[in-house]
């Protein structure tokens, strides 16, 4: 195989490209995409007289160029401030800065000055250490638009710390996530954030930025090519397997190149071989190979000499003779590269056209950003990712459209490895939550059992099979569980068991609210991560488990329990059992009570009940009994009250 495809030129390889029909392979395959709240589809009137929080991108909103404030990103950043300011909301702006950024950024204050002149509004500065009251009743008197302090400066951020987060939420009504670059970390001002707040929504540069991400994904446009420059391929190597099982082709254009190169066995200087990504091009080769489709690399480099930088010379890939450095694709490899791009239909750009020895601006990069401007005014897809690329395409081209360019590099790589992108998951809550309880259950107008964190299933799905006259939901945020569960429901022919994706800790209003029949039972049990958008690594801590559950989620529970309807509550931990206890009656407007009480008393029992009333287990109850452990329940009942 290597000495093939080390034979053949670009040309020849390409022949029978646009005719070819490469074997799809289900590897790289990834998860559906999450439904994520918008301010472009949130009622507009429930933003008046709220406190919001948005998390810019200091990289588009703070840029030195004065000509960069036009560009699009920059735009759509802006226009969510704005929107946000005439809906009648009081705006908490909170973002990092460093000089390297901006060279005249310094303080607060003249970020604040500098964002007032981009918006037209006047900007303030607070302190992140004030209570929910004072902020509130004194400090937003003063102005509309606010700026918290520099999160660089905070340790806790990039920690994402518990108590950070919930401090940055305090008084704050809704969360607007307009920072997209950073969605591949997990930050307090991004995902700790969510669990406080009770909404969370996509700004509207977010949410471009998530359309182009899936765009990127599609494959509605063949031949699709990726392009891929930068270095790192043993990092990568997850994230290329990705596109060369999803590609008609890929063509290696910066230092990846001379890995590939190495795999199939030309000759590569030493100083050019990635420590330990050998094994990796060569199963890159290999995906590629299986596919029948190809993967290439440059035929030629500029190359300056080691001696006298001045003095350059172009060298076959192959043969780059010592004391020669390479700096850029030589001519042969760019037209080349051209007569293959003419036939694609669809093309990513990701990476720039830079080698170790290249200087900022490589001839490269612009020569291939100018055939890709030519083809995109010939109706071909083009996205372009990465500071650099999108750098090169700007120069040569003043009407590129923002859909084309995605300028963070690190979520799009994060995304192809097939990892969930943290700062996407936490708006993991549509609005509202459109459910078809017609095509969901038999009868929709049974009285409705909701089961929050419903695992794999084995309780809801056993409760279904012996209760036919109460319908059943699932509410999981482990995809693969839900479809597990899902499957069951139709292997078994269940006309009254449903499961449904989601964080119910902010979806469990709007999807129940919808149900046309009553709510008569809710089930919290097991392990609670299932709450929240990221497992705690310190889950098994009592002390983080209790603090998963959220008052927006009791207090929609409560809302929408029937009179006389139940909440059972149980855990292996006694801690959990009793804060949850504790957070349900506290916010239960007075309406919840033991519904053990009596019985308890009169046969002078503990808190706790000693058997599951429901005759069915979960599988965790299942497990925690097997190992001999006890499990700690308890049931609460809703009453008229007092509001």
């Amino acid at each position: 195989m290597s000495k093939a495809l080390t034979n053949l030129r670009y040309q020849e390889i390409w022949l029978t490209f646009p005719y070819r029909q490469a074997n799809c392979c289900d590897e790289g395959e990834m998860e559906p995409f999450p439904h994520v709240q918008t301010l472009r589809k949130f009622p507009k009137e429930e933003l008046v007289g709220k406190v919001v929080m948005v998390r810019f991108d200091s990289t588009n909103l703070l840029r030195e160029e004065e000509q960069d404030q036009s560009s699009q990103s920059v735009s759509s950043a802006v226009f969510t401030i704005k929107y946000l300011h005439e809906a009648g909301a009081k705006i908490i702006l909170v973002s990092d800065w460093r000089k390297k950024t901006n060279s005249q950024l310094h303080d607060a204050e003249t970020v604040a000055d500098m964002i007032s002149s981009v918006i037209q509004h006047r900007v303030v500065t607070i302190k992140c250490d004030y209570s929910a009251v004072l902020l509130k009743m004194e400090v937003l008197k003063k102005a509309d638009i606010f700026l918290l302090e520099n999160l660089s400066e905070c340790k806790e951020e990039v920690a994402n710390n518990s108590k950070f987060a919930e401090l940055l939420s305090l008084g704050v009504d809704i969360f607007v996530n307009d920072s997209f670059s950073q969605s591949h970390k997990i930050l307090a001002s991004t995902v700790g954030i969510a669990r406080f707040c009770s909404a969370c929504i996509a700004g509207f540069h977010f949410e471009e930025s998530l359309c182009q991400l899936k765009k990127v994904a599609r494959t509605n446009k063949r031949p699709y090519v990726a392009i891929i420059g930068g270095g790192n391929l043993y990092d990568k190597a997850a994230a290329l397997h990705f596109l060369v099982s999803r590609c008609d082709g890929v063509v290696f254009v910066g230092m990846m190149s001379f890995q590939i190169m190495h795999a199939l066995g030309l000759s590569v200087p030493s100083y050019l071989v990635e420590p330990g990504a050998y094994k990796a091009a060569l199963d890159i080769i290999q995906i590629a190979h299986d596919r029948n489709i190809p993967i290439l690399h440059p035929m030629d480099f500029w190359c300056m000499n080691e001696h006298l930088p001045e003095k350059m010379g172009i060298f076959p890939s192959h043969n780059i003779l010592d004391g020669w450095l390479p700096v850029d694709l030589g001519p042969r490899s760019l037209n080349e590269l051209n007569s293959l791009l003419v036939k694609c239909k669809k093309i990513l750009w990701i990476g720039p056209v830079k080698f170790k020895f290249s200087g900022q601006c490589a001839d490269g990069a612009s020569k291939l950003a100018q055939a890709l401007n030519e083809l995109r005014q010939r109706n071909c897809d083009i996205t372009v990712v990465g500071n650099m690329a999108c750098q090169a395409m700007v120069m040569e081209s003043k009407c590129v459209l923002v859909n084309d360019m995605i300028e963070n590099a690190s979520v799009l790589w994060e995304f192809f490895k097939g990892r969930k992108l943290p700062g996407v998951m936490a708006l993991d809550r549509a609005y509202p939550f459109g459910i078809d309880w017609k095509s969901a259950y038999c009868n929709p107008a049974q009285p409705l059992v909701v089961d929050i964190g419903s695992g794999s299933g084995l309780f809801l799905l056993g409760m279904a099979r012996r209760r036919k006259d109460l319908n059943f939901l699932g509410l999981e945020i482990n995809s693969k569980l839900v479809r597990r569960c899902m499957d069951s429901v139709h292997q078994y022919g269940i006309q009254n068991g449903y499961f449904i994706v989601t964080n119910a800790t902010t979806t469990f209003r709007s999807i129940v609210s919808s149900y046309p029949g009553e709510l008569v039972l809710v089930s919290i049990q097991d392990n609670l991560y299932h709450l929240v958008q990221c497992p705690n690594p310190d889950f098994n801590n009592p002390e983080h488990r209790w603090r998963m559950l959220q008052r927006s989620l009791i207090k929609a529970v409560v809302d929408l329990l029937a009179l006389d309807g139940k909440i059972f509550l149980q855990s292996d931990i006694e801690a959990v059992a009793l804060r949850m206890k504790e957070l349900f009656l506290k916010n239960g407007k007075g309406k919840l009570n033991l519904w053990n009480d009596q019985y308890h008393a009169r046969m002078n029992l503990g808190e706790w009940l000693e058997e599951n009333p429901f005759g069915v287990m979960s599988d965790w109850e299942q497990h925690v009994i097997d190992r001999g452990d006890p499990m700690y329940r308890l049931m609460l009942s809703k009453s008229s009250g007092i509001e």
